[in-house]
């Protein structure tokens, strides 16, 4: 209780009494218990430590990418601003250009390579499994980095205008002569947790599907994934997904050209998605799996278990090995049921994922060893018991919210009812998922990472490979997806100086000395697109009331890699003759006029808020969205905060928000 002025000028006097003796001192009064109120519902102290264990467990699993230089990013800036793009777009851009990391005459691509699993044993202690795997993961980031370092600095020689090239450090471009945008780093996963995710589902699958984005399929299934997949047990099958987005007639040629590549893997093409009309006639999408591309993801699981079931020729030739030989896999399995999909296991949540284990196995070594122990899996495997599932395994990380189709969108379709939430951002759920298609068949969801490849930073972003979330050279992607989409056209957009009132020219000229007229032709820069698109939006900044250009390039950047904006490639060494013209619209696809304008205006309603890619739990709340966000660097917080605010006009701020 506080107390007043006259209450501590008495206490005052009566203490200084009672030092001076002219008053007896008090008794002292008994000390009164502090009273405590009960917590409120979820704010006890276990609520609360069961909160911060789940928070610090999610920061834990969030992606790491290496940082950008910042004279990179000043200098993708400045050139953004003053390189025009080409236009028409040239019909080559629509190849997809796989060369990035032939451009160097001493590099392979077999010099990137996943991190696998150092070998352990069941007698080894927690913590020294985990020191020896985080003794390896250092030794391969070291590894990693000297090799993309190296190409990065060869293929990043600057180009430059000038007459005097031989004076000068070429080392660090200068932006007042240089006429080409440098070459961007690549981005991949460096977090081991996030990778250990990636060991946990390849180890107990027996069945890998491989989820390939059609509008670009050697992306999302690199050397380095194929090369540590390869080394596994389980088989591999390449699933096509976006196929209604690419068109038939590009993933017949994607399947084709991926058939050659990659010769014995069955190829399926799938689409996971249905459209609807929704309130005010708009189109809305929902999970959903036709039964043809159903049959034939099916039957090619069907065709890949029966090859499991037949023992290898070592075994075959020795009678009893043979007896004593178990398959890998279970062998009944009902294929109608997955047909249908059909009873109340569907879709159902599973403990922790165990793998089949054999008798007297705790001296031995884990299954999932390097290639050169698989020698003796085939002895070890005649102690196994058979497993009681078919465990398949989802690989893959591209954006899986409609009309994009993803992972969760697949598995949603496949299930016939909603169980995995959709997310914009890709990669989000770190956790891999344990779900049951049907009682002989569970289905385990791996996290999305980025693979080491020799991929630009632009075009991971395109494909949807790395979150726009945590990117911060955003004008430098405008630029580079500019040279491969007519954007003006696509969004509609007013060039700026076509606001400003053209200055009339009161200079006198005798005859013939007049210069000629200037080229009136309009010239589109990556940063002119990025500020006509935030005047059409009515985004401005806060302060000083310019447009916010990084809020309409991350609105960019999203429409392009969420299939707003509808493009795709196609396979190298296609002949362009044989497929038409694009007329100078790149990648381009272009869609109904009126659908094209509804989608665009529906991402701008909806906003730019993330949903989690995890299994739906009606008693869990809302918290994921703001942890989601945690990781990022305080430029990029800035910048998601001027993306996700709403303004309208340049008085914006004077609106009343009920």
């Amino acid at each position: 209780m506080r107390r007043s002025g006259k209450q501590r000028k008495a206490e005052l006097q009566l203490k200084r009494a009672v030092k001076r003796g002219d008053v007896a001192p008090p008794e002292p009064q008994p000390r009164k218990k502090n009273f405590r109120r009960p917590p409120k519902l979820g704010h006890s102290l276990d609520a609360r430590l069961l909160a911060d264990d789940a928070s610090r467990a999610a920061r834990k699993l969030q992606s790491q990418f290496v940082k950008l230089d910042p004279n990179f990013l000043e200098t993708t800036k400045h050139l953004a601003a003053t390189l025009p793009l080409i236009r028409p777009i040239p019909d080559d851009a629509r190849l997809l250009g796989l060369d990035h990391a032939l451009s160097s005459s001493d590099l392979v691509i077999d010099q990137l390579n996943v991190p696998r699993r150092p070998k352990w044993k069941y007698t080894m202690s927690k913590v020294d499994v985990d020191a020896n795997e985080q003794g390896y993961f250092r030794r391969w980031i070291a590894q990693t980095d000297a090799v993309v370092e190296r190409w990065h600095n060869q293929n990043n020689q600057p180009v430059v205008s000038g007459t005097d090239l031989g004076s000068g450090d070429l080392s660090v471009p200068d932006t007042a002569v240089q006429d080409k945008m440098p070459c961007p780093p690549t981005h991949f996963e460096r977090n081991l947790e996030v990778w250990r995710q990636l060991w946990r589902v390849t180890e107990i699958s027996q069945i890998l599907l491989c989820l390939l984005d059609s509008r670009c399929p050697p992306l999302h299934f690199p050397s380095s994934l194929e090369s540590y997949l390869a080394s596994r047990k389980a088989k591999i099958i390449l699933v096509l997904t976006k196929v209604d987005i690419a068109g038939p007639e590009r993933a017949e040629a994607w399947t084709a050209y991926l058939q050659k590549q990659h010769p014995g893997l069955p190829i399926v093409q799938v689409e996971a998605y249905q459209q609807k009309v929704g309130e005010q006639g708009r189109p809305v999408y929902e999970s959903h799996l036709p039964f043809p591309f159903r049959e034939r993801l099916v039957n090619a699981m069907r065709q890949v278990h029966e090859e499991m079931l037949i023992p290898p020729e070592r075994v075959r030739s020795d009678e009893a090995k043979l007896k004593r030989w178990n398959p890998p896999v279970k062998r009944e399995i009902n294929w109608n049921g997955l047909l249908h999909a059909h009873g109340k296991k569907v879709g159902s949540i599973v403990g922790g994922a165990a793998m089949p284990k054999g008798k007297d196995k705790e001296d031995t070594t884990d299954d999932a060893q390097e290639p050169e122990q698989e020698g003796s899996d085939d002895e070890g495997q005649l102690e196994l018991q058979e497993p009681e599932f078919l465990t398949v395994g989802l690989i893959g990380r591209s954006f899986s919210c409609q009309p994009n189709v993803g992972k969760s969108s697949l598995l949603n379709a496949l299930f016939g009812i909603h169980k995995v939430r959709a997310s914009r951002t890709p990669g989000k759920t770190k956790h891999f998922q344990t779900l049951f298609w049907t009682p002989d068949v569970r289905l385990v969801d791996c996290p999305g990472l980025v693979m080491p490849a020799f991929t630009p930073m632009d075009t991971q972003v395109l494909c949807g490979i790395l979150p726009i979330s945590r990117v911060s050279a955003i004008p430098f992607c405008i630029h580079q997806i500019g040279q491969l989409l007519p954007l003006e056209t696509i969004l509609g957009l007013a060039h700026p100086s076509a606001n400003s009132v053209p200055v009339e020219d009161k200079r006198t000229w005798r005859d013939g000395k007049q210069p000629l007229s200037k080229d009136n032709k309009i010239h589109w820069t990556a940063t002119e697109i990025m500020t006509a698109y935030a005047n059409k939006k009515g985004w401005v900044t806060a302060k000083a009331g310019r447009p916010d250009i990084h809020r309409a390039g991350n609105a960019i950047l999203r429409l392009v890699a969420e299939g707003k904006i509808a493009w795709a490639f196609w396979p190298p060494g296609t002949d362009l003759m044989t497929v038409g013209s694009s007329e100078g619209n790149g990648i381009w696809l272009i869609r109904d006029a009126d659908q094209h304008a509804q989608e665009l205006d529906e991402d701008d309603e909806g906003g730019s808020g993330d949903e989690t890619d995890e299994v739906e739990n009606p008693d869990e709340g809302s918290d994921e969205d703001g942890d989601k966000d945690e990781h990022l660097t305080d430029k990029e917080e800035h910048q998601d905060a001027d993306f996700k605010s709403v303004t309208v006009g340049r008085f914006g701020v004077l609106a009343i928000d009920d």
